[in-house]
């Protein structure tokens, strides 16, 4: 079986207008507007990557801002066709690799109470949840798990860390661009 190749590059302003397309179908009307990324795009603390595959087709993209020894992941989305096909966690990966270069020991976020394979997948990270923000979405005034990690340069998470990327190149092949 052959992989799916998967390339990973930094966000840039020629890519908003696919990623707002995701946006639309992954969030409908509450959606980020095509300003807010242009704002994280010149923010010094955000890191945003794009998914692409062999054609340059636009499969996804992720972000997080880096304050401190903090990373806060603003948002992972793929484009439905996609999903299910490594994306996601390629894209996390790709931050979880941002937050290593920068010494950034710690990664939270919120994401949907409702959302399994998200939930799923930050498990697989071995993300925590640690509370619920209540009514945080506002399309549906759905709660909001936030979830954390553990120091990230500890061995035992380092470990877990390594071995969820061998499983994942070998699933699929990772085209950095970085």
């Amino acid at each position: 079986m052959e992989k799916f190749a998967i390339k990973i590059s930094p966000m840039k302003k020629e890519d908003l207008d696919g990623i707002l397309k995701i946006e639309e179908a992954s969030y409908g009307e509450h959606h980020w507007s095509k300003d807010s990324f242009y704002s994280e795009l010149s923010n010094k603390l955000a890191k945003y990557f794009c998914a692409f595959d062999e054609s340059n087709n636009l499969l996804g993209y992720a972000g997080s801002w880096l304050v401190i020894d903090e990373a806060h992941i603003t948002n992972i989305a793929v484009a439905p066709q996609y999903r299910g096909k490594k994306v996601g966690e390629s894209l996390l990966t790709a931050i979880f690799d941002a937050c290593y270069k920068n010494m950034v020991k710690y990664l939270t976020l919120e994401v949907r109470v409702s959302n399994t394979p998200a939930i799923k997948l930050y498990e697989k990270y071995a993300f925590k949840s640690l509370g619920t923000r209540k009514g945080y979405y506002q399309n549906n005034n759905e709660d909001a798990l936030i979830m954390w990690t553990e120091n990230i340069f500890w061995d035992k998470f380092k470990l877990k860390y390594n071995e969820n990327l061998k499983n994942l190149k070998e699933k699929i092949i990772i085209y950095e661009d970085r």
